[in-house]
């Protein structure tokens, strides 16, 4: 089967303007040359996509369908010939990125500062925002990708992980927990605990670990920003369960512990689903896993 970009061009131009003289314009080439892509196209693939009238065109079952696919094709197809045009060699270009404000603040900057060192005409934007709004904007095409850690569940996303994360308990340096190795769920019982509000999904993760622990969950502190609860612990009125990545705000007055059962999760990025990804985007990618990991090293705690 040899099908050809132009009579796919051509097929989606009478389907767009519903008459061959229409799309004949709009293509700039003579009406019956435009027919005859069309009926090569449909003698390769050996189905009828259009109905004929005297006055307007109408797509078939087939015709509909292919439609779908085709347009796709060209899509890609226009995105990868802007790609090889633009940023084959990444010297310039423009890239929009959402994440969580924490991780926002102690993984895109330095990551920003080595992409530019070699690639300064690359712009990255940044939109520090919650999860929910984050997942939004990905699907919209409001941005190019979203960084984080994000439900399973959430469709029409593709996502990539740059690094796995475990929540990690972290207590004042003088506390009770000074002298412990790994803490156990079990040994967070009565302890004036410091958590995120409920729309957070470390908030649900933390539940999880008090649950499987079978001890009841009595926050004496629930703030928004994972920065704000760290100046609790840091006051001497708490311990909170906070993501690894959290130790980069973190200072000698608060000490980390692992915590025992493990709960982890994928930092990922995520694009849209369907969506082919720039070159700048992938340069990006690479520079912003070694930074995710740097954020998470494996097997480190206390």
């Amino acid at each position: 089967m040899t099908v050809s970009l132009r009579q796919i061009e051509a097929f989606l131009a009478v389907a767009a303007q519903g008459t061959f003289t229409k799309a004949a314009e709009v293509l700039h080439v003579a009406q019956p040359a435009l027919s005859q892509l069309v009926r090569d196209l449909e003698e390769e693939l050996g189905v009828r996509l259009l109905d004929r009238t005297t006055r307007r065109v109408e797509l078939t079952e087939a015709g509909r369908e292919f439609r779908g696919a085709a347009t796709k094709i060209v899509d890609d197809l226009h995105v990868a010939i802007d790609n090889a045009g633009q940023l084959a060699d990444r010297k310039r270009g423009r890239i929009v990125i959402a994440a969580p404000p924490l991780l926002a603040a102690v993984m895109l900057p330095p990551a920003i500062s080595e992409l530019q060192k070699t690639y300064p005409g690359l712009k990255v934007v940044i939109m520090d925002a919650r999860n929910d709004i984050i997942v939004e904007a990905v699907r919209n095409g409001q941005v190019d990708c979203g960084i984080g850690t994000f439900s399973a569940l959430e469709g029409n996303i593709e996502r990539s992980a740059l690094a796995r994360d475990e929540l990690m308990l972290f207590c004042p340096a003088d506390g009770q927990f000074s002298g412990s190795g790994v803490v156990g769920w079990g040994q967070l019982s009565g302890q004036l605990l410091v958590t995120l509000t409920r729309d957070s999904g470390i908030r649900l993760l933390v539940e999880v670990g008090f649950e499987n622990a079978k001890i009841e969950m009595k926050p004496a502190y629930e703030v928004t920003q994972i920065t704000t609860a760290l100046a609790l612990v840091r006051a001497g009125l708490g311990v909170a369960v906070l993501p690894t990545y959290a130790r980069a705000v973190s200072d000698q007055q608060i000490m980390t512990k692992r915590l025992e059962p493990s709960i982890s999760r994928d930092i990922v990025m995520i694009r849209p689903s369907g969506r082919s990804m720039s070159p700048a985007l992938a340069t990006f990618e690479a520079v912003l896993r070694r930074y995710a990991k740097r954020l998470v090293p494996q097997g480190e705690g206390g």
